[in-house]
């Protein structure tokens, strides 16, 4: 039977450094036999975070948000999914709020408030999150390992793939204002020489999902 992966985009920049590495994690899990669907959440239609409606503790909507909106087909997606692989740039110091809008949805429906089963999905998927960042690798780790933790539980297996120190501009000369914090001859050294192999490196933690 061919697996399903869902692939979320929750960046906005289509060709930069979050859907590069995710297209690529994607072409890995197609070279495995697996079929994608691909979600770009800044191109759904109007969506939110979690309302706090609580429909989903009912028993007749257990494990299902019943908000109806532009992240409807995402859940179904992956409720129906063998694996989730889902990326996000870092803005502020956290993932996109498009991401936090899908975490808080994806992960309150399955949410039981019960000390004995916690967790109400019983069909647990491998799960790839995909960081991207204009600051160093390590930086965000405890943040990046929260995620895990409750993806882990809540979804299933989570394995983390940072890409820090990100190109952001194909000239960073064209801006208003002195961007001084950046090396701009140092960032293109390393989207020129480092990205790429990310890139493989994504490629074959896609394959390497399929299998999970």
């Amino acid at each position: 039977m061919t697996k399903k992966i869902v692939v979320v985009n929750a960046g906005p920049r289509k060709g930069w450094n979050t859907d590069t590495l995710l297209t690529e994690a994607a072409k890995g899990a197609e070279s495995s036999g697996a079929e994608i669907i691909r979600f770009d959440l800044f191109r759904l239609e109007r969506y939110t975070g979690c309302i706090s409606c609580f429909g989903c503790k009912k028993q007749q909507f257990k494990g299902h948000c019943i908000c109806r909106d532009g992240l409807t087909p995402v859940l179904d997606a992956i409720r129906e999914a063998d694996g989730l692989i889902i990326g996000s740039p870092n803005y502020l110091s956290d993932l996109t709020a498009s991401f936090r809008a899908l975490y808080e949805r994806l992960i309150f429906q399955n949410l039981t408030y019960n000390r004995e089963t916690p967790c109400c999905n019983d069909r647990l998927i491998p799960v790839l999150l995909v960081m991207t960042s204009n600051a160093p690798d390590t930086m965000y780790l405890n943040l990046l390992n929260n995620y895990k933790a409750t993806l882990s539980r809540f979804v299933g297996p989570t394995e983390l793939f940072v890409s820090g120190n990100t190109l952001q501009l194909k000239d960073y000369s064209i801006t208003d204002w002195e961007w001084t914090m950046f090396d701009p001859k140092a960032k293109q050294e390393r989207h020129d020489t480092v990205f790429p192999e990310e890139c493989r490196k994504a490629y074959a933690l896609g394959e390497a999902l399929v299998s999970r």
